[in-house]
């Protein structure tokens, strides 16, 4: 019968080799348009163009940007990941949505410029911290525990930057820009609700076979490593090009 240590090293392994299989699915995924913040040339060509007031465009292409932004979906897995209550996934929800509207429509109404390799190497940060959160690692190694509500909702203020830098690039015309910008939020709020509906039904579902609790280390230790090399690429980005 294997002791302790055997049972301990094997868990180790698999948890290192797990978070290696998803780093190399990521690095698949994720397309060099990552370090040159690119968006693809329907959208880039259309936002280039606009003029005036484009409601629907910019409703679609917030949802869009939501559902594909890996980044965004990785920090809401990590804060939902552990809240077992309908009130307090609302209530984590909000905080983060009020943290990036508020900084996505003062970045872009105020112009403020804000280096987009360094604020999503923030970003990927978050999905480390929330990862590491989630492991109770703050409570073990340093015996003490962040609010985590206003920690979600300070990098939600972050992500919405992320998402100010992304229709900065393009220098938007004043005219219909407040609509578009409220449009675009709306999108945001949309794709991350049918996002977290996706995740809510997997999760839900997970929680009721005894390989949650067996793996929900494994999980969160995957998601650190995602968020340690989302913040490479963009850390290598911002050093390089």
């Amino acid at each position: 019968m294997p002791n302790n240590l055997t049972i301990n090293t094997i868990g180790v392994k698999n948890v290192i080799k797990y978070s290696l299989y998803l780093l190399i699915v990521a690095f698949a995924l994720i397309s060099v348009d990552v370090l040159a913040h690119g968006v693809d040339d329907k959208t880039r060509a259309f936002l280039e163009q606009n003029t005036g007031v484009q409601f629907i465009p910019f409703l679609y292409i917030g949802a869009k940007h939501m559902i594909t932004g890996y980044d965004h979906i990785l920090f809401l897995v990590g804060v939902i990941f552990f809240l077992y209550h309908s009130r307090d996934v609302l209530l984590y929800v909000t905080m983060f949505t009020i943290g990036h509207s508020v900084t996505l429509l003062f970045g872009v109404l105020s112009d403020i410029q804000v280096n987009a390799y360094l604020i999503d190497a923030i970003i990927g940060f978050s999905v480390v911290y929330k990862g590491f959160d989630n492991l109770g690692g703050f409570k073990r190694c340093f015996n003490w525990q962040p609010n985590t509500q206003w920690a979600v909702l300070i990098f939600g203020l972050f992500h919405g930057f992320g998402l100010a830098t992304k229709l900065q690039e393009f220098q938007l015309p004043e005219d219909g820009l407040i609509t578009n910008l409220i449009a675009f939020n709306l999108g945001v709020e949309l794709g991350q609700f049918a996002a977290l509906a996706i995740i809510l039904i997997v999760i839900n579902a997970w929680r009721k076979l005894p390989s949650f609790q067996r793996f929900s280390t494994l999980t969160n230790t995957a998601l650190m490593s995602a968020g340690v090399m989302l913040m490479g690429l963009q850390l290598t980005g911002y050093f390089t090009i």
